[in-house]
């Protein structure tokens, strides 16, 4: 993406992080968000400046108990800051990875990383008008757009919705509300499903519904949508904005599965409790599960216990990638598949969503 929320590279490229050779990041700070979201801030260990799109998003290789995983996270931090990165992890309750970097990453800590990748991104001169929707910590790549905005001096119609359980789960909650204060053109909306443990929040509180937006941005049909968040809840976002007018070549989501882990933790719209559901059989464990048509695979069979090999969880590493003997996904991969492995009836469950019922060969 060419524009002016992308740091230029210069002529000595040497000074700029490599994604293809570099991959150690080192820890520089750790800050408290809300009561389970931390964020973590790295520098390059030489000092390499960092040239990244707002939306794009890093993948992490840690060793955690003798075994290497690997997790994707979008960064947060703006486009226009070059000398560190930042991302923003909530705390998942038996997430290996959220709980391994809330427990021990501190500064001086070091980690591997590799990125940036993703096209998450503004598209165009990035000139809005705008609705960016985000639902718990999927906030992160939206949060990144904004912040490169204001870096940028840019200030294009924005009306940003942040979605979450309670008010204290919203994160960036002063930092959007500074920034609704004193940015041109910014509209904040803040819907939390309930008022929770702030009894004296004074917002509006429920769930994403057509009946909301169409109050709250009456002007949605002219808009781009930039959404993140669980799969169920962009799923039902799509659905909304399209059925109020929004073009589908308007509508974007970021579409690596990280954000299925915590996925129970967003409120999903009424649109998503009534998705098509898909019976999906996996033959040498002789399990059938149902798969939502918003849930990717992999996130279904980890929840109903099917085991099944994974990493990056983007469509990135090839980690997952299973024979489908019969049936029909969407899968929207990262390079983790090539197409001759495709064409031979082979998919990355990370990365796919059901179009049919379903025969695995795992």
């Amino acid at each position: 993406m060419a524009t002016e929320l992308t740091l230029p590279m210069s002529c000595d490229e040497g000074v700029y992080w490599n994604r293809e050779a570099d991959q150690e990041l080192v820890c520089i700070d750790v800050r408290q968000e809300t009561h389970d979201v931390k964020t973590f801030t790295f520098r390059a260990r030489d000092d390499r400046y960092f040239s990244f799109d707002a939306g794009q998003y890093f993948l992490f290789e840690l060793e955690i108990d003798g075994e290497m995983v690997s997790r994707c996270y979008s960064l947060a931090s703006s486009a226009l800051t070059p000398r560190s990165i930042s991302i923003t992890v909530k705390r998942v309750e038996g997430g290996k990875v959220s709980n391994w970097l809330h427990d021990h990453l501190k500064p001086g800590s070091a980690v591997r990383g590799t990125g940036p990748s993703g096209t998450f991104t503004l598209p165009g001169p990035a000139e809005g008008p705008y609705l960016l929707v985000s639902g718990g910590s999927g906030i992160t790549p939206v949060m990144s757009m904004v912040r490169a905005l204001a870096d940028a001096r840019r200030h294009p119609d924005i009306v940003f919705l942040h979605a979450a359980r309670t008010p204290a789960d919203l994160v960036f909650r002063d930092e959007l509300l500074y920034r609704a204060k004193v940015t041109p053109n910014f509209r904040l909306l803040f819907l939390p499903e309930r008022a929770g443990g702030e009894p004296g929040y004074a917002g509006v509180t429920g769930r994403v519904s057509e009946a909301f937006l169409k109050v709250a941005v009456p002007d949605l049909a002219e808009r781009t949508v930039m959404c993140c968040g669980p799969a169920p809840f962009m799923g039902a976002v799509r659905q909304l904005s399209l059925a109020l007018g929004v073009k589908p070549e308007r509508y974007f989501e970021e579409s690596f599965d990280a954000a299925v882990i915590d996925e129970d933790d967003v409120p999903l719209p009424p649109a998503a409790e009534a998705a098509s559901t898909f019976k999906v059989k996996f033959a040498k464990q002789d399990k059938v599960i149902e798969v939502g048509a918003e849930q990717s695979v992999l996130a279904a069979a980890r929840k109903s216990g099917v085991r099944l090999p994974s990493s990056c969880s983007n469509g990135l590493c090839g980690t997952c990638k299973s024979k489908l003997v019969s049936g029909s996904v969407d899968m929207k991969h990262n390079g983790g598949i090539r197409q001759r492995e495709v064409d031979a009836g082979f998919f990355l469950p990370c990365c796919s969503k059901p179009l049919s019922d379903l025969v695995v060969d795992r």
